[in-house]
């Protein structure tokens, strides 16, 4: 997994990116294949913001969570990252378990 983690109008902190990277880490365990995520970390006062970009399979996703300081805005855009590799991990699951007679090579 790479992560990149980047600030707009603020200093992203050594705690801040290690927070990212460790919250991040967690998306691996539902999907085995390469994740790359941006991170952008802003400060829209009264909120804090967070948008991350997922590159999962060649299909690029944008997700983006505010709340009332840096850290719940990552717990939350973590959260919101997580729903979506689930999400995509059951849809390449093959669901064509069953019997079928051109697969089994027998035809009528």
């Amino acid at each position: 997994m790479h992560v990149e983690t980047h600030g707009h109008q603020i200093e992203v902190t050594p705690a801040l990116r290690e927070y990212v990277e460790t919250k991040l880490q967690k998306l691996s365990r539902h999907f085995d294949g390469p994740l790359e995520v941006r991170v952008q970390l802003s400060l829209e006062k009264p909120d804090h913001k967070a948008e991350a970009t997922l590159t999962i399979a060649g299909k690029t996703q944008h997700v983006d969570a505010s709340a009332i300081d840096m850290y719940a805005a990552i717990d939350l855009l973590t959260d919101k990252l997580d729903r979506i590799v689930v999400k995509h991990r059951k849809k390449i699951v093959d669901h064509h378990r069953g019997e079928n007679t051109a697969r089994d090579g027998t035809f009528g």
